[in-house]
Parts: C-alpha cells; sequence; structure tokens
C-alpha cells in the first residue's frame, strides 16, 4: 500500500513510499516486511498474563480501581480521567496487574469473534488500577514500545490471527498461547516510536473529523423533529388563527384542531402479556426490534407457531394494514406503521395503536415528534428501566387537525424525514469511509508496507 490519503477530507491522495528493500516474513498473512524488521512471537518481547481480577469486592483485600472491558474496548489509550470501577485485590493481584506506563491491555472474551483482542496502551503510571477479568495484561520488555504494540494489535492481518484462534460458539474466549505465540514484524525502537508519533498524529485528524461528521447526524435529527414536531402541533399555514390549547408546554394550536388525550381518537391495545416458543420457522412476533424504522420490519423477527399466533391476536390484535406498533420498553418511543398484509402477532414489550377515521401516518410521526418525546422524558425522570405502560400511552397529550389536514401533514412530515434521513445516510458513508482509511492506514503502517519516518512528527 504505497499510496494513503495523508490529509483527510477534499484533499489529494498524499503517498508514502515503501521501503527500499523487503524480506519473506514467513507468516502468511503479513508476506514480505522491511529487510532490517526482525519476526518475533509476542512472548520474546513482551509479558503476557491474563486477568483474574473480577469486580466483585472481598473482605479482607484491599481496596483498588479495576480497568475493565469496556474501558478498553471504547478508548484506543487509558488515562486516569477514565471512570474506573471501584472493587478489591489480593496483594498478588495488585503485583501482577498494576498498570503503567506502555502496557497494553487487550479483550480477551467477547460474545463475538470479531470482539477479542481489541487493543488499548496506558498512557501514564496507575498504581492503584488494576487490569481487570475479560482481559489480558500485557507488558513490553525494553525495545518495544507500548504504543506501536497497540497499534499492531489493531492492523488488519495481525488482528485476524486472534480471531482464528478465539474459541468457542456462543461466547469466544482467547487463551494465553494465542496471546503469546502471536507473530509480530518489530523495527528497531526508534523506528517503532516514529511510526507510532506518526499514527497518533494522523488518526487524532481523523477521529476529529469523524466527531464532526456524527455531530452533524446529531443536528440534522434535532432539525428534523424540530421541523416535525411544528408541523403536528401548529399546521402548515403559517397565518392561521391560533388558540391557547389548555396545555403550557404545548401552548397555541390552530382555532379548528382540537387537543386531548391520545386515546380519544386511536385505540391503544397492549400486547398479550405470555412468552412464546420460539421456532425456526413460523408466524413472525414483532417486539422492539422490528420498530426501529417508520415500517415494521419482520425480515429478522423471531417465529412461533400456528396456534401460539392465534392466541397472540385474540382481542382484536391481529395487526392491520395502518395499525403503528409502539416501543414501551427499552427502546421506548420507537413506532412503525405496518405497511401490508404479513401476518404476524406483536410480542412482548410492545403496543398495538390503531384508528379507522384517522391518518395513522399522521400519528406515526406525531409519536415520533418532540410534543412525546418531551412526555416521555418526563416519565422517565428516575426511572431504573426504560419503561412505560399502555395506560401511559393513552394519555400522550396530542393536537389533532381535521383528517384531510392530518394527510398533509403527514406527507410533509414524511418528506422532512426522508431528506434528512438520505442526507444522514450520505454522512454515515462517510464516516464509514474514514474508519476504513483509518484501519488501513494503522495497517500498512505497522506492517512496514509504507515508510512513514519522513512524515512523522519531529
Amino acid at each position: 500500500m504505497t499510496e494513503v490519503i495523508g490529509r483527510v477530507g477534499q484533499q489529494r491522495p498524499r503517498r508514502f513510499p515503501p521501503y527500499p528493500e523487503y524480506k519473506e516474513s514467513g507468516v502468511d498473512w503479513l508476506r514480505d516486511v522491511p529487510a532490517h524488521w526482525e519476526m518475533k512471537r509476542l512472548k520474546t518481547v513482551a509479558t503476557v498474563q491474563l486477568s483474574n481480577v473480577d469486580k466483585h469486592s472481598e473482605e479482607g483485600q484491599g481496596p483498588v480501581k479495576l480497568c475493565n472491558y469496556v474501558d478498553v474496548y471504547y478508548n484506543d489509550v487509558i488515562t486516569a480521567d477514565l471512570d474506573f470501577m471501584n472493587a478489591t485485590a489480593t496483594p498478588d493481584q495488585m503485583r501482577r496487574f498494576r498498570l503503567r506506563v506502555g502496557d497494553v491491555l487487550v479483550t480477551k472474551d467477547s460474545e463475538s469473534w470479531t470482539d477479542i483482542a481489541v487493543p488499548a496502551v496506558v498512557a501514564e503510571d496507575l498504581p492503584n488500577v488494576l487490569c481487570g477479568y475479560h482481559l489480558a495484561h500485557i507488558r513490553p520488555a525494553p525495545g518495544l514500545d507500548g504504543r506501536f504494540l497497540a497499534r499492531q494489535f489493531a492492523a488488519i492481518g495481525a488482528r485476524d490471527q486472534f480471531h482464528v484462534a478465539a474459541n468457542g460458539i456462543t461466547r469466544f474466549g482467547l487463551g494465553g498461547g494465542a496471546l503469546r505465540g502471536a507473530f509480530f514484524a518489530i523495527p528497531p525502537i526508534d523506528e517503532q516510536q516514529a511510526i507510532a508519533d506518526f499514527l497518533d498524529r494522523e488518526t487524532a485528524k481523523i477521529d476529529a473529523l469523524v466527531a464532526r461528521k456524527e455531530r452533524l447526524i446529531e443536528l440534522l435529527q434535532e432539525k428534523r423533529t424540530a421541523l416535525i414536531t411544528r408541523a403536528v402541533t401548529r399546521g402548515l399555514d403559517l397565518n392561521v388563527p391560533m388558540k391557547d390549547s389548555g396545555v403550557e408546554w404545548l401552548g397555541e394550536i390552530p382555532v379548528h384542531w382540537d387537543a386531548g388525550a391520545l386515546s380519544r381518537w386511536w385505540t391503544v391495545l397492549d400486547c398479550k402479556h405470555r412468552t412464546v416458543p420460539f421456532l425456526n420457522e413460523g408466524i413472525a412476533v414483532a417486539s422492539i426490534g422490528e420498530v426501529q424504522g417508520l415500517r415494521v420490519d419482520l425480515s429478522d423477527a423471531n417465529r412461533t407457531s400456528i396456534e401460539e399466533y392465534k392466541r397472540m391476536i385474540e382481542g382484536g390484535r391481529e395487526p392491520r394494514i395502518g395499525d403503528i406498533i409502539y416501543s414501551r420498553n427499552a427502546t421506548v418511543g420507537e413506532a412503525a406503521i405496518v405497511d401490508n398484509n404479513d401476518a404476524f402477532c406483536i410480542g412482548q414489550d410492545v403496543s398495538l395503536i390503531r384508528s379507522v377515521s384517522d391518518e395513522p401516518l399522521f400519528l406515526l410521526h406525531t409519536l415520533r415528534s418532540g410534543v412525546v418525546l418531551a412526555q416521555l422524558e418526563a416519565l422517565m425522570v428516575g426511572s431504573t428501566f426504560k419503561r412505560i405502560n399502555v395506560g401511559q400511552i393513552k394519555k400522550f397529550f396530542i393536537a389533532v387537525p381535521p383528517k384531510s389536514e392530518q394527510e398533509d401533514i403527514a406527507q410533509y412530515a414524511q418528506g422532512i424525514y426522508n431528506a434528512t434521513g438520505s442526507l444522514a445516510n450520505r454522512v454515515r458513508e462517510a464516516i464509514d469511509h474514514l474508519r476504513e482509511f483509518r484501519a488501513a492506514l494503522i495497517s500498512a503502517a505497522v506492517t512496514g508496507k509504507i515508510d512513514v519516518r519522513e512524515a512523522a512528527p519531529r
């Protein structure tokens, strides 16, 4: 890889030269490496220990802070600024797993093999912080830079050897032998430091750009919510006479609109509170996972038998076109409309909202608007779990225009939703490309495919 983007954004590609001379590495995934680099197993250049310090506090042990799986998984660098867990440890554990500057921590257990061997480097001495359970603690020997080693763990190819070595079916684990026996290409220490300095600088630029793009997505979503909220509470005619809604936080609504509890216009049906057996084939069961978009998506839904399906739709609970399935647990506030005749039933954690006379798409956007989200936030204050009941859904206070106006507002809101969604998707694609480039740049630099010594900060 001799050409990579040196400056992210709308810039010309920047070329980095290859090394002047290469040799066979003897490792299939690595192929050629710079001639002066050495191939070494990790156990010859670092001490590897699998942590046995768990999160439980035990009487008679000393108090410590614990660096856990999530601290490593979500951070490239471990610093004192992180909110470490309180725990206890034995004197031996304190001695073995205390964090020092340059230590590398990697995830060794996970529900997905792709989350195995995710690295983070310790940026400063943390004498009261220990490496926690589900992590491997790696201390480089003299001659190996921890920042460089952490980047190698993140490199395409190098990380794959750990994914392959991870054992398990529903949960994957990486043994100490697989870690200690892993091969790495090691340049001289001054070159390691130059590569690490270069990658620190360049990845910081990429990360900053990703953060700006992620903020742009947030602003788009905020703008969408604001525009749709105004439409479902004020209408599309800016000159229409207004009246007091009777609710302080809602304010004025068009004079010819009505306002009140959702249940005045729509029927809200709770799910059957029973756990159905799931089958490989059968009738779809819609729960919170099926209402993440505007339309009910049954492609990944669990399935149950026809007999269970019939029990679940008793009492008028058979979903029809135009019904809205509403999440009332975990992802509270997600709502999706039924837009086809595929047979399915609603499972636990969702409710069904129906009207025979009003525009369902208007209600769908009202439920996803700020007018309902604000009521949800008020209900969630102080709650340990995000959960509401059918009675609370029925009491949602909403503004309701005549049917013909509902249709116009629904089409306007749908247009806003589609336009902002399309732009947000383009931004997400750009973020994906930046992250792919970031991974490729790290891999090329730490495996010697490009020579970045001249580009390193001085």
